[in-house]
């Protein structure tokens, strides 16, 4: 009995002192700052991401730059502080294809639907790649989603028509905003070509966005703009020069007057740049976020290459 007791009381005292030891450890917990022997150190980095297409003197795609190979400037000043390169080669693409269903395009809506439905045949992989369709004037209208369907894709291009409740004028720097924020997501990864092919003469007429935002949404998603306009090249064009600014900011490239094997030609560019690309991240010698347009110039030391990039990014804020 006394034996018993003893040991009971025993395991008594032993656990008196373990919830001592627990209450003690809990008092000096309390009394240590939660940040004694930790923190959190942030610094805040600017770096600009530039996807650019290199090919050489024949139009082969170039795989194999280095950073040694190229000559990077922003606003004038040369940058040294290249942070990645890499090759992206055989990418899938992601295609948004725009109409302009204002009054001034409807003559040309037949042979859109044409130069669509050529690439949607021929160019777009079932099972890899994925299009849209949408139709604009003072709003969107999307014809067909996603798809990796061509025959789908067809039917959503002939499906475009003018709506006669609406004013025959155009919002494109609205569209093509709404697109890319609506279909691609921000800052999304480099695993895809994304482009909008715009079928449009380049005449807005009604946007509420401004050019330097649509260029910002475009940069932001990483969508290059290609634009088809069925009349030839006119240095007194207004649509023309929008349409020559929309490409070379955002990296791609203006059609005139497409006709005959040259539109082939044309869209067969557009898969090559879209296919095979670089991804260049760089840190800017002097960066402010004012909003203010950074034209960039990137070019090669390899004889007869050729860079296609966009012209430039508008420092806005990262939201």
């Amino acid at each position: 009995m006394f034996r018993r007791t003893g040991i009971a009381l025993l395991t008594l005292c032993t656990l008196q002192c373990c919830l001592l030891l627990v209450s003690g450890a809990a008092q000096s917990a309390q009394t240590t700052p939660d940040n004694a022997y930790s923190y959190t150190l942030r610094v805040p980095v600017d770096e600009i991401s530039l996807t650019f297409h290199a090919s050489d003197g024949s139009g082969a795609p170039l795989t194999h730059l280095t950073a040694t190979d190229l000559h990077l400037s922003d606003n004038g000043k040369p940058q040294s502080r290249i942070v990645l390169l890499e090759s992206l080669q055989d990418l899938p693409i992601r295609a948004g294809f725009l109409f302009d269903t204002s009054a001034s395009m409807m003559d040309d809506l037949a042979t859109n639907r044409s130069i669509l439905h050529l690439y949607a045949s021929r160019l777009l992989r079932k099972g890899v790649d994925r299009a849209f369709v949408m139709q604009f004037d003072t709003e969107t209208l999307v014809t067909q989603a996603w798809t990796d369907d061509d025959a789908r894709i067809a039917a959503g291009a002939a499906a475009v028509k003018m709506r006669y409740d609406h004013l025959p004028i155009t919002s494109i720097f609205d569209s093509i905003y709404t697109a890319c924020r609506d279909q691609w997501p921000r800052d999304s990864s480099n695993s895809t070509g994304n482009f909008i092919l715009l079928f449009s003469d380049g005449v807005d007429d009604d946007s509420h966005a401004y050019l330097s935002e649509a260029v910002d949404m475009c940069q932001r998603t990483r969508t290059a703009i290609y634009a088809f306009g069925n009349s030839r090249k006119s240095p007194f064009s207004e649509g023309q020069r929008t349409l020559e600014e929309l490409a070379s900011k955002t990296g791609g490239r203006v059609f005139y007057n497409p006709h005959g094997d040259r539109i082939w030609e044309d869209l067969q560019l557009i898969e090559a740049e879209q296919r095979n690309q670089y991804r260049l991240v760089y840190r800017p010698s002097t960066f402010k976020a004012n909003g203010e347009f950074h034209s960039i110039k990137l070019g090669c030391s390899i004889k007869g290459a050729r860079i296609t990039s966009r012209s430039g990014y508008y420092a806005f804020p990262r939201r």
